[in-house]
Parts: C-alpha cells; structure tokens; sequence
C-alpha cells in the first residue's frame, strides 16, 4: 500500500470516519451480523429492511450499508436518489447466490398458477420477478392474508419456507437453497450445550434446519429474538443465529448471559458469516472517503423489484423490523 491510499488506524481512524460521514451527509448502517466495532460506529443497528426504510426516511446524501450486497440493493431501490455504497462489493449471500434469476425465471414460467413469495435474502433481478417479498418477520403477516386456494412458490430458503409451510399447513413449492450460516449449528452440539445449561432457553433464526427448530423455544427474525432476549424469563439464552447479534444483547441486557449455539465440531466458528465479515472499519472509511464501491440499479428493473416490496410494506408494514434496537 501506497503513503497515497495508506489508512488511518485506532482512533484516528474513528475519527476520520465521524469526520467524513458529517462532511459527506452520510448514515452508516449496520446489519446485526456485523462486528462489535461496526455496529457502534453505526447509526443504525438493525434488520435489512428496517434499515433501507430508516435511511429513506433521513434526509441524508449518502447511505453507507455494512451488511451484503442485497442489503444496499434494497436500499438503492427504496432510495433512487441517494448514493448507496457497500463497504466490499464481495460481500454476498449464500441464498442470493442459490437462485440465479434465469433459473428462478424458468420455474415460475413452469408454474404459472403460483404466486411466487421471496424472501428478501435475494438479487434485485429475482425481487423483479416476485410477487411479495417477505422478510422473517412479515413472512407469517402476509401468508395469512393469501387464500389457502392460491398456490405459492417460496424461496430461496427452503428452512424459512419449509418452516411457515408446516406452521400454516399449507403445501408450497420451495425453492432449494440455504443460509450456508444457519446450516452450520450441530443438534448433537446444541443439545450437549443445553445440558449444561438446564433450564436455558433456545431462540432460532427461521432459516434454521428443523431439527434445531424443533428445540427452539423461540423461533423468529434478529429483531424478534432481541426482544425475545430482552423479556425472557431467567438468566442465560442459548442463541441459534449468527453470533455477532449477542454484541446488542450484551449491550442491552448486561445482567444475563447469551451463549451462541454451537458448530459442527462444538467449537469452529463455521456459524459466522463468511460475507459479513468482508466488511471492516478501514473499508467503511475508504467507502466513506471515496464514495465507492456505489451501488447502481437500472431504473427499469429497480421499479419492477420495488413492486414486490411495495407489496409486502402494503400487506405487513407493521411486522417489518419489529423489535428493531436502533442505536444503543
């Protein structure tokens, strides 16, 4: 590296940030999944929705998203008009990833009696070929509102689908791909840790596995397991998500104990998100600093996918992001 392009670090580096984001007019965003330092420079701490919908609502210029790729697409495509920049373009999404629009295009041509619901967790391309785009926390919000005639196709988390599929009764067509993060928790390892902690409860992320599900006393989205954190009864919670979320329940609930749910071995950190981690201070300020990488969305395209998401603000407005902290 370059005396050029060298970076600041430690506290001239958070510095420099806080100086860039007032001169630029900027909001920093950051997913729950994102390390300790990021969240706490964030302005907002939350689920990926919420986030996009709280920067459209300010009247900054810029957004920084620290989360992946689909994130600040979704932000882009509610927020045309701002510069939206991702601190590494790498950082993607294993379920994005599993459904490549052609493919996913092809499958609802093979089912056209189907309405296609699509879990947020997908590329702007497969937003503009969906119905209703749902998230964890809206998903049982907006199937219920689907008469049980309408036949429904549900990616691309088939453990999110599978899991409203069995909750509602209801048969749907499920696009096979997975959370390569959710897939990691061991039953074995989670059940050997419940055994050393009697009595501790289990909350699951929905794109879980079922036999996780199955143990889980509390089943929902980031947001929904914080408040779940915030109001169980006792003094440890065993947590079946990405571990970087217990950071805000430390924060929050400093008296309890959240211990994350185990990988494979009982002990790899095979559990943390590989593209989350992309993301790091230096980058957010390189970002910050050269406005890049920046997110662009073809107009045509970013209003066919707004379509789907307008439709699921319409159907569960009040679902979206509930339980979301905010800065702490």
């Amino acid at each position: 590296m370059t005396a050029e392009t060298s970076l600041p670090t430690g506290q001239d580096l958070i510095s420099e940030i806080n100086r860039l984001r007032k001169e630029k007019n900027a909001i920093i965003l950051a997913h729950y999944y994102q390390t300790a330092d990021i969240q706490d420079m964030a302005d907002f701490v939350g689920d990926s929705l919420e986030l996009s919908r709280k920067a459209a609502e300010t009247d900054a210029d810029v957004i920084v998203f620290c989360g992946v790729k689909f994130m600040a697409d979704t932000a882009k495509i509610l927020s045309p008009e701002k510069i939206v920049v991702l601190p590494d373009m790498d950082a993607g999404c294993s379920l994005e990833d599993s459904c490549p629009p052609e493919k996913f295009k092809a499958f609802r041509e093979a089912h056209p009696d189907h309405i296609a619901l699509t879990y947020i967790n997908c590329s702007t391309e497969v937003k503009a070929l969906s119905d209703v785009i749902v998230t964890s926390s809206s998903a049982e919000t907006i199937i219920s509102q689907i008469p049980e005639d309408q036949k429904i196709i549900f990616g691309p988390d088939r453990h999110l689908g599978g899991y409203m599929s069995r909750k509602f009764g209801r048969e749907m067509l499920l696009w096979p791909g997975v959370c390569i993060v959710h897939e990691a928790f061991s039953e074995t390892e989670l059940l050997k840790l419940k055994a050393q902690h009697p009595g501790a409860p289990i909350a699951a992320h929905p794109e879980c596995p079922p036999n996780i599900i199955d143990h889980a006393d509390y089943v929902g989205s980031t947001s929904g397991i914080l408040q779940f954190a915030k109001t169980f009864e006792g003094d440890t919670l065993i947590v079946a998500t990405e571990p970087h979320i217990i950071h805000q329940m430390e924060k929050a609930i400093p008296e309890k104990t959240f211990i994350g749910a185990p990988g494979a071995d009982g002990n790899c950190s095979c559990n943390i998100c590989p593209y989350m981690a992309l993301n790091t201070m230096e980058k957010m300020y390189a970002c910050l600093r050269d406005l890049e990488p920046r997110i662009e969305i073809e107009e045509g395209l970013r209003l066919k996918a707004k379509q789907s998401l307008d439709r699921m603000l319409e159907m569960a407005s009040g679902t979206i992001g509930k339980g979301d902290l905010g800065r702490v």
